[in-house]
């Protein structure tokens, strides 16, 4: 790859454009770069959450989902370029199936929280629809991988699984939704 990165100042943005990886130029709160920037955000989420104590097979299941965040901010930056496969849905998937065979099934619903890691997970899962948001915003005037947009949704499923996994892990229950405390019951 060279030195693709040496340069980072440019001062090609100072104006409130920015350049896809086709070459054409694009206003940086163009619904095409909020999407990218969601995915980038996404992104940091899940670095500061691996900076957190993680069993050895989530820290590795979330690295996976980075590489694959940041092919997805490529496949954004070049229209009509598509990186996401049905491999990769179908990966989410199965780890999906694989985390949440342990966990005890859910009869409420339950709040973000518990450890600390794992309310970071459900923050990078709030972060997760809101990028599924903005790409389905984006795929109603210009092209996009509808694999993308189910991928994201497949994330957002398998970060609240983590984040339970998490807490488990951590010997901590899911904190469970009090439907009386919201109605003044409790």
């Amino acid at each position: 790859m060279g030195h693709r990165l040496s340069k980072i100042v440019t001062r090609t943005g100072d104006a409130g454009e920015t350049g896809l990886g086709d070459g054409s130029r694009v206003a940086k709160d163009s619904p095409r770069i909020e999407a990218i920037g969601t995915i980038d955000e996404l992104n940091s989420v899940l670095g500061v959450l691996l900076a957190e104590p993680l069993p050895e097979a989530i820290a590795a299941c979330l690295t996976d989902i980075q590489h694959d965040l940041f092919d997805l901010g490529g496949e954004l930056s070049i229209p009509g370029h598509f990186a996401i496969t049905d491999a990769h849905v179908a990966r989410a998937e199965a780890v999906v199936e694989a985390f949440n065979a342990d966990l005890a099934p859910l009869k409420e619903f339950i709040l973000p929280g518990g450890s600390r890691a794992a309310a970071l997970a459900h923050v990078a899962r709030t972060v997760c629809r809101r990028a599924e948001r903005l790409l389905i915003r984006l795929a109603a005037t210009e092209s996009v991988s509808e694999r993308s947009r189910v991928y994201l949704n497949r994330i957002s499923d398998l970060l609240f699984v983590l984040a339970r996994a998490i807490n488990h892990a951590a010997g901590r229950p899911d904190v469970l939704w009090q439907k009386e405390r919201s109605q003044g019951g409790g």
